[in-house]
């Protein structure tokens, strides 16, 4: 392995692309850091950390996740990702519904790039829209320096506007880094971006989990609330054991072997090859996990609220019922949300009627299925099957890390590592970038990384 790695850094264009997106990368988390100059940490600090046992703290956790978002401290990048996302999602949803902008879709290189022009306008409308309401919830809780307030208490349009050009001109930024990392770095650009904001929080996880050990001594068994060194080995094995089930699905596939027609020329006879129509046991990806989370927040937040307000027993037990963690009708809810989103996304993203007009043309064909109708309803049959057992590991992903908080009294931060979002995110990103080293080693007739010697 070691050999293979000085190997990549041998080859100059390779070298160069790595070099360059680890440095914007850096780029990122240097301005990750950086507070906008309205904001009192100290008081934001403390007001978060009060948050986070609450809806709010929930919330901006499963946000900071897959947005690469600093929320909880209002820096310049604090918005992260997230409306790039949110628009990108927004027109991949219209594609699909909406006649104009499904033809542009199908144009070729040209219709993508005007999609992605709309979807960077999109990007910067909710950036104002998402930093003006969070600048105000700044000034409502009091976590803005006094001086820059009016008499009344209200921060002035001039220093308001600031804040959020500010914010919209980070977010703008990151986007505009991640498409120099897709052009002249390797991997892809925005989801490195999110992988480097998850990685980041590791190293705090881990010594919030080991800095007790440390403090009071390594023991056998668990005293005080204290993890012994029993199950740190079992949480040990358990992290690669789930990091393995994660690669095993997300490379897993549904082979349906093809067969091509044979073409007679002059006196030659081409095709008549016998391939395979690759389908992914996991097509939906994470969003599933991040749809079904996110929807679950909501009823969270508000039956929290309701409880608060009017202090309802009936409205204490159903804000109960929908908190993170051991409550049986939150996990069947994630559950079923979890699969209902799994064929609600395939079914947008994974069209089997083009899958088999684009076999026809080639003259390609499954045997024992007439091209054209029954080619489509036979590919459609098999990924709805397939699609129930990726559901199933997307479900089983999802809940280990309620599972390790509470069976285990681990912190929910740490217990995240074992799998939701932020291992699914990780692993795809992972390989993805594996596989772009890969075909540079290969044009250059080296060895994959994955490759055995």
């Amino acid at each position: 392995m070691w050999e293979k790695i000085r190997v990549i850094f041998t080859i100059p264009e390779l070298r160069q692309k790595i070099l360059l997106t680890l440095f914007l990368l850096a780029i990122y988390r240097i301005g990750w850091q950086i507070p906008l100059p309205i904001v009192d940490t100290d008081q934001m600090t403390a007001f978060f950390e009060r948050q986070d046992e609450g809806g709010l703290g929930r919330v901006l956790q499963q946000v900071a996740v897959f947005s690469a978002s600093q929320l909880s401290q209002a820096t310049i990048f604090g918005l992260g990702i997230m409306p790039y996302i949110s628009a990108s999602i927004i027109f991949q949803l219209l594609a699909s519904v909406w006649g104009p902008l499904e033809k542009l879709q199908k144009e070729g290189e040209s219709g993508r790039k005007k999609i992605n022009e709309y979807t960077r306008y999109t990007t910067v409308v909710l950036c104002i829209g998402q930093s003006w309401f969070y600048v105000g919830f700044l000034v409502a809780n009091g976590l803005v320096h006094e001086e820059f307030l009016t008499a009344a208490g209200r921060l002035s349009f001039a220093w308001q506007f600031t804040a959020v050009l500010t914010m919209t001109a980070g977010t703008t930024f990151l986007m505009w880094l991640g498409e120099q990392i897709d052009e002249y770095g390797i991997g892809n650009g925005i989801s490195l971006l999110i992988m480097a904001g998850i990685l980041a929080s590791m190293p705090a996880a881990g010594w919030q989990l080991l800095s007790p050990m440390f403090e009071g001594g390594i023991e056998l068994g668990a005293a005080g609330g204290q993890l012994g060194v029993e199950s740190l080995l079992v949480l040990a094995v358990l992290f690669v054991g789930v990091v393995a089930g994660v690669v095993f699905i997300t490379l897993g596939q549904r082979r349906i072997p093809t067969q091509s027609a044979k073409h007679v020329r002059g006196r030659r006879v081409f095709g008549g090859t016998r391939q395979y129509l690759p389908l992914r046991v996991n097509q939906a990806g994470v969003m599933p996990i991040i749809f079904a989370s996110s929807l679950l927040l909501f009823p969270s937040v508000a039956f929290g609220w309701l409880t608060r307000r009017f202090d309802s027993d009936w409205l204490q037990m159903l804000s109960d019922s929908f908190q993170r963690g051991d409550s049986f009708v939150y996990n069947v809810l994630y559950v079923g949300l979890i699969y209902f989103f799994c064929y609600f996304w395939t079914a947008i993203t994974f069209n089997p009627k083009d899958m088999a007009d684009n076999l026809k043309n080639y003259g390609t064909f499954i045997p024992g299925y007439r091209p054209g109708r029954r080619t489509a309803d036979y590919i459609e049959k098999v990924m709805v099957r397939i699609t129930y057992v990726g559901a199933g590991f997307l479900a089983v992903v999802a809940v280990i890390p309620t599972l390790v908080s509470t069976w285990m009294n681990v912190d929910y931060n740490i217990a995240s590592f074992y799998g939701g979002t932020g291992l699914l995110i990780a692993v795809s990103v992972a390989f993805d970038l594996v596989q772009k080293i890969d075909s540079h080693l290969v044009m250059r007739n080296y060895r994959g990384l994955l490759e055995k010697t």
